[in-house]
């Protein structure tokens, strides 16, 4: 696998901002209180196209046959450090249901706020507990997990096309924990698909 992605290109370059130099001897001039003038707002879009057209951001991504053998490994470790910028840079937070989180951030259990159209106090919170699931369900995949589930040595024989256990056959397994870890797991995945188009910064 290989992936370049640059950072975004920024080409507009706005009129306000020209007229503002073009009138620098006045000091009292704020070009956002005029309109300006469809030739130079045609002029600076015309520059920015061009700009993009020949200077665009490159997006390269090459998949070898190898990368999905195990594509879940594989996007786990590319996604969790992404996730986890994620949380720390983020500037907002999108809607969350309160049957995605525990009933001590819901937003019902959050103090009154005076605007109807404000967020409450557990918006953040919610978000916050959102995103560590998804990166805790990811990171499941850089170790392995079942084996905390399990004790004992494993002495498996096979006798006339059967499996048995042999005489040091200790093995044993705790299913309630294996599942719980697993539905958690399934859980973060499942908040995944549902906010996607809410990872952004």
């Amino acid at each position: 696998m290989k992936v370049y992605i640059s950072g975004y290109r920024n080409h507009w370059i706005s009129p306000y901002h020209i007229l503002e130099k073009f009138f620098f001897w006045r000091k009292d001039y704020d070009a956002y209180e005029k309109k300006p003038p469809k030739w130079l707002q045609s002029t600076m879009e015309g520059i920015t196209a061009f700009l993009d057209k020949v200077h665009p951001r490159i997006e390269y991504v090459k998949i070898d046959p190898s990368d999905t053998w195990g594509m879940d490994e594989t996007m786990s470790i590319i996604l969790i450090p992404m996730f986890k910028q994620l949380k720390a840079t983020k500037h907002g937070a999108p809607y969350t249901r309160d049957e995605d989180v525990p009933d001590y951030i819901k937003s019902m259990n959050a103090p009154r706020v005076e605007d109807e159209w404000d967020t409450d106090a557990n918006h953040f919170l919610r978000w916050d507990y959102i995103l560590d699931e998804i990166i805790w369900a990811l990171e499941q995949y850089t170790y392995d997990w079942e084996s905390q589930y399990k004790s004992g040595v494993s002495d498996l024989i096979f006798a006339d096309r059967t499996m048995i256990e042999g005489p040091n056959h200790t093995r044993e397994y705790d299913w309630d924990g294996m599942t719980k870890h697993q539905e958690r797991m399934t859980n973060g995945f499942r908040l995944m698909g549902c906010y996607w188009q809410g990872f952004w910064d």
